[in-house]
């Protein structure tokens, strides 16, 4: 059985969950947690977890909680992973405190595809669960909604710096989502009849004095026109001086920033931009393919017509072939570790050596000194190697490497001096990609 974790799915949204109550410190902690499991089995159905990890992965049961909540602890806490490995998809982390007093019990999930509550029963089983613990377990606040929308709000920050955040926490109404639970703090802000008065689908006094507020019939739909229009209804409601067509626009904006943009990539970046555009969370996802769009990188240009090629200046041809053989495996010796495929010196290791150099930002983090002195050389070698091995290459050596060229079908290619253009900027990786040149080469081979 594998965990597939959430970020890692590349298409969906997800409806997101995170909670945080309090039990007494006197209770032991099976005793204490107890209630919390018969209503996450109640009400989950076909989400309830399957398996749970604390050290080890184990079938769910309440029995392998505990073994895997007395495994992790620690005089700080304890804590696991639970998760559904089937639709709907569950990713769920637990965890609590020893050190405060009451004890704070915190949970965040993801229940993938945010469709899967299109419903209303679903979602009213969800709102019963929420309220279920929240009636059991104090909380000071508690949300669920669409994990993209979320992000797009700037959620958990909303503008705040992480100290700020941390420290403050939701110490007002910053938004409102789907779903909420604001606590007996939060209510003494607003003032508990406002708060009960609240336009919405659901408004519901809990008995610690906490207030349920949903806002829509269902999670799914919140772009629908109608939703949004509740949403900000709540918000302006429980903030009187907002302005409501001021926040209803703002919410038209994250719908438009979710809407699908037609990735229009050459097929000699596509390899590569789908990787970056999979990498991205949900929320910025068709930002990212709309830039990609707007900018595609310029065909290259470090290339001579085969007539117009540099003859060979090496006294021994078969040394330089050795030499440039050594840097490629300097390369590989390099970055294996982050991408193993760089053994197979094909063009799906200059994709991955394309991404993995994008997303650790390796221009940037490494002296320049260094990048030009050890990285260009092994680049631009190793980019010789897979031209020449998959094409059909031949090297041209010369004694400055930015010369060394090669050959493939009528075309002489400079990997040398791509190495160097790729390697100024994060940028500059996707402008002069090693995965579109080798692309290109191999459409000009014949």
């Amino acid at each position: 059985m594998t965990v597939r974790a959430m970020q890692d799915l590349e298409s969906e949204d997800s409806l997101d969950l995170y909670w945080k109550g309090s039990f007494d410190p006197q209770m032991e902690i099976e005793r204490a947690l107890t209630p919390f499991f018969e209503v996450l089995e109640k009400y989950a159905g076909e989400w309830v977890p399957d398996f749970v990890k604390g050290k080890r992965r184990r079938k769910y049961s309440r029995a392998a909680v505990w073994k895997a909540l007395e495994e992790r602890l620690d005089k700080y806490g304890s804590g696991c992973g639970l998760f559904h490995t089937t639709y709907p998809l569950l990713d769920m982390a637990l965890s609590f405190g020893l050190q405060q007093s009451p004890r704070v019990l915190s949970v965040s999930l993801g229940v993938q595809p945010l469709t899967f509550f299109n419903e209303e029963e679903r979602c009213r089983r969800l709102v019963e669960l929420v309220r279920a613990w929240s009636s059991h377990y104090p909380v000071p606040h508690a949300t669920a909604h669409s994990g993209a929308d979320e992000h797009l709000a700037g959620a958990p920050n909303y503008g705040r710096d992480d100290r700020t955040m941390y420290r403050d926490g939701f110490d007002k109404i910053y938004e409102v989502c789907w779903l909420n639970v604001f606590g007996p703090q939060l209510v003494e802000t607003v003032g508990r009849e406002r708060m009960l008065s609240t336009p919405a689908h659901r408004v519901e006094e809990l008995p610690n004095g906490s207030i349920l507020l949903v806002t829509w019939p269902t999670a799914a739909d919140f772009t629908r026109e109608e939703a949004r229009q509740a949403q900000a209804r709540a918000l302006v409601h429980l903030r009187p001086e907002l302005d409501y067509d001021t926040v209803l626009r703002s919410l038209h904006e994250r719908n438009a920033a979710l809407v699908p943009v037609e990735p229009r990539f050459s097929p000699e970046v596509a390899p590569l931009f789908s990787r970056l555009v999979a990498h991205r969370g949900v929320a910025t996802r068709q930002r990212m393919i709309a830039e990609l769009n707007a900018h595609p990188p310029p065909e290259p240009e470090e290339w001579l017509p085969a007539s117009a090629a540099l003859p060979s200046d090496v006294p021994d041809i078969q040394a330089a072939l050795e030499h440039y053989s050594l840097l490629a495996e300097y390369m590989v010796a390099m970055r294996h570790v982050e991408v193993p495929s760089l053994f197979k010196e094909s063009p799906e290791s200059l994709t991955d050596l394309d991404f993995h150099f994008w997303l650790e930002d390796f221009p940037r983090i490494f002296e320049r000194e260094l990048i030009d002195q050890r990285a260009v050389p092994g680049v631009g070698a190793y980019l010789g190697q897979v031209l020449v091995r998959h094409l059909g290459g031949q090297w041209i050596p010369r004694k400055k490497l930015e010369e060394a060229q090669v050959r493939v079908g009528q075309r002489v290619w400079l990997p040398f001096v791509r190495a160097y253009k790729y390697l100024r900027s994060r940028q500059a990786l996707l402008d002069f990609s090693l995965t579109q040149l080798y692309r290109v080469a191999e459409r000009h081979r014949s």
